[in-house]
């Protein structure tokens, strides 16, 4: 019997080459400032984008969030993202369109990320997309120009694993948690060569906005990509968005959705369980994601460590100023980011304020919306009056602290509890040092000041 890779792959091969590679068709390509090289490949071959109407543009990783942009060069690959666009007749999500906003936010917001469809990006977490059921993954510089000039890709089929979170999560424990958790437990190359289908009781209960957290960081753990069979909180989310279907052809289109799952007796190449009420909040310590504990825990010790992975914990250790044994939750912080395709999703804007409502932050930090659309309904229900009466700074959408492409920053030396995907050294600025976790956890650091368990700080509180 199949699995819902199966499924998805037959449904998108065109032909298969004698080497056992897929010519696969593309159904939406998201471009952004980056595929300049693509569109002038297309260029110097004199072609055109094959298929206008299935590709999308989006200003985002250098998107301004606070004033103009920050130099000429980043201004100028804004400028002509929307010139490609227009040229080829793409529709493009730019600065002055009130659509823009992170891509990853914006294709399921706009109904652009429906099950079923293959979705390529040139950006390595397109596999937030896969929350909805479709095959989505990131793809290279030369292979972005392959898709705009024949709107299909070749691609080698990865083997299958099942993640199945088993039980219900406890309180203040989220999607965020799960990833890491997992990523922690398998290593950056536990997933490596496989798609990953996300399976259980605690991922059903999660929303489309956690499912997503929890797809985007499925490469964070090795995976091509991840994916979550849809459901009837799928169809409620993608009902009604600008480019879903609509009337009948929603009707018949929930009909064919509904069979995009695994059979129940189809067989994973891999296959691993984890139980939801083993998981706590967590934080990351090192210069990988897979550096990560719970917010209780302590800092591991090269001392007894494996003598493979002890120069690396005491490298790890020593860019992010830390101390061996020394509890997580006495280790201060510079600052805060929230915002991110990972966690800038309306929920997440939600958890942290849930926090932050009533309460001071005790450092500075910066809350980015994942899109133009998301800073309205936050701005509607009034969550950033919270952020600003605790003393954080409200911006605009885009990629921003991030990737630190647009000016928005992590100073040297300085430490940031942050939303994001990557702790990676130098990813929020050179010499920065970034602790991954939740918004609700985030936003706990805010106030205190450092590392914090948040599960104290909500009790009497509605958050996630």
């Amino acid at each position: 019997m199949t699995t819902l890779l199966d499924k998805l792959w037959a449904a998108q091969e065109i032909v298969k080459s004698a080497d056992g590679r897929s010519l696969l068709w593309v159904d939406r390509h998201l471009v952004h400032e980056g595929s300049h090289h693509a569109f002038a490949k297309l260029a110097a071959r004199g072609a055109r984008v094959a298929e206008p109407r299935l590709t999308f543009g989006v200003v985002d990783h250098y998107a301004p969030t606070r004033g103009p942009a920050a130099s000429p060069a980043i201004a100028r690959m804004i400028d002509t993202l929307e010139q490609n666009a227009a040229q080829h007749r793409v529709p493009c999500f730019g600065l002055n369109d009130p659509r823009q906003g992170i891509v990853h936010v914006v294709g399921p917001e706009q109904g652009l990320t429906l099950p079923g469809l293959l979705v390529t990006c040139g950006d390595s977490h397109t596999s937030t997309h896969g929350a909805f059921g479709a095959l989505a993954f990131g793809i290279g510089a030369t292979d972005v120009a392959h898709v705009l000039a024949t709107q299909t890709i070749w691609q080698s089929k990865p083997k299958s694993m099942r993640l199945t979170v088993t039980g219900a999560l406890g309180p203040g424990v989220g999607a965020k948690d799960i990833a890491l958790a997992w990523i922690a437990k398998l290593g950056t190359g536990g997933a490596q060569g496989h798609a990953v289908e996300y399976a259980g009781e605690a991922v059903r209960a999660l929303s489309m906005e956690g499912r997503m957290t929890l797809c985007n960081l499925s490469i964070e753990g090795g995976a091509r990509f991840g994916m979550v069979a849809p459901d009837e909180t799928t169809f409620s989310y993608i009902e009604g968005r600008p480019y879903a279907p609509k009337g009948a052809g929603f009707d018949e289109a929930v009909a064919y959705w509904r069979t995009l799952n695994s059979d129940t007796d189809a067989a994973f190449d891999r296959d691993v369980t984890i139980e939801a009420a083993e998981i706590a909040p967590i934080v990351t310590w090192g210069t990988s994601p897979e550096d990560a504990l719970p917010v209780t825990a302590t800092i591991p010790n090269p001392s007894q460590a494996s003598e493979a992975d002890a120069d690396r914990i005491t490298a790890t250790i020593d860019y992010m100023g830390l101390t061996p044994g020394k509890a997580l939750t006495e280790v201060e912080i510079d600052q805060v980011f929230i915002g991110s395709c990972t966690n800038a999703r309306i929920e997440d804007l939600r958890a942290a304020a849930a926090v932050l409502a009533g309460r001071r932050a005790k450092v500075p930090g910066l809350v980015s919306p994942g899109s133009r659309q998301v800073k309205a309904q936050a701005e509607a229900e009034g969550l950033d009056r919270i952020f600003a009466q605790a003393g954080l700074e409200w911006v605009g959408s885009g990629c921003s602290m991030c990737v630190a492409m647009n000016g928005d920053s992590v100073a040297p030396g300085k430490r940031c509890a942050s939303t994001t995907n990557r702790n990676f050294r130098g990813r929020q600025g050179r010499g920065a040092r970034t602790h991954l976790m939740s918004p609700a956890m985030v936003a706990a650091a805010a106030v205190t000041g450092r590392l914090t368990d948040v599960r104290p700080m909500l009790k009497g509180r509605d958050a996630a």
